[in-house]
């Protein structure tokens, strides 16, 4: 059932109250979901342990959406769509290449620091899916910007001639291995809380200095 319809029955069941809370409703569920599938993946998380976690039962989770498959489809998607809104309002068109590329890289670390366990939905579908969901949920057009701020910077000669998506790979290992390693870290220095704004702050200046002066021209 399409979340069109879903809205279309709560208004005739109950006006914009019931709209708000079937909203509420889906967002405790792919908040559940989220945190299922980031541990065990698809093929191992549960619908049953989805909805204790949300505090439904399975039926809502078949009301909303349908199957595990379509709940996992709809969790891979909200973090590519709350993404491409964010990025959507930085105007980096009007942006010089090295000012919008800083802005790219605060704002996806920012995002990490929010949201640390969402890498592992990406591991996890890799993983056992070999990215047959990934590639359903348009993940192109999450990397298009930064790949346009990479050309418009080499072809304006604020950056060398490098290969723009081999260089994306390198900027987003470089925002993003800090919070996929971080359950292994802690345990080399267990006194340093790396995920406490203090040293996520650290970590994006520090990625900043690294990635601009690898693609700046000298």
């Amino acid at each position: 059932m399409s979340r069109d319809t879903v809205v279309k029955f709560v208004r005739n069941q109950g006006g914009a109250k019931s709209v708000r809370d079937a909203e509420v409703t889906q967002q405790q569920i792919l908040d559940a979901a989220e945190m299922e599938f980031a541990r065990d993946g698809l093929k191992g998380a549960r619908l049953s342990a989805i909805a204790n976690r949300a505090k439904i039962t399975t039926a809502m989770i078949h009301y909303y959406f349908e199957n595990k498959e379509g709940l996992y489809k709809a969790v891979l998607q909200r973090p590519i769509n709350e993404l491409e809104s964010m990025v959507g309002q930085m105007n980096l068109d009007h942006l010089h290449p090295e000012v919008a590329l800083e802005q790219i890289i605060r704002s996806a670390i920012s995002y990490e620091a929010a949201y640390p366990h969402r890498q592992m939905l990406w591991f996890q579908e890799a993983s056992q899916n070999q990215g047959l969901y990934f590639k359903q949920v348009n993940p192109g057009s999450l990397y298009a910007p930064l790949l346009q701020v990479l050309e418009r910077g080499i072809k304006e000669e604020c950056f060398r001639p490098v290969d723009p998506f081999l260089t994306l790979t390198h900027i987003i290992s470089v925002c993003i291995f800090y919070f996929t390693v971080q359950e292994n870290w802690k345990h080399l220095t267990p006194d340093i809380d790396r995920l406490s704004p203090e040293m996520v702050g650290e970590h994006t200046e520090s990625a900043i200095a690294l990635i601009l002066n690898g693609v700046k021209k000298n």
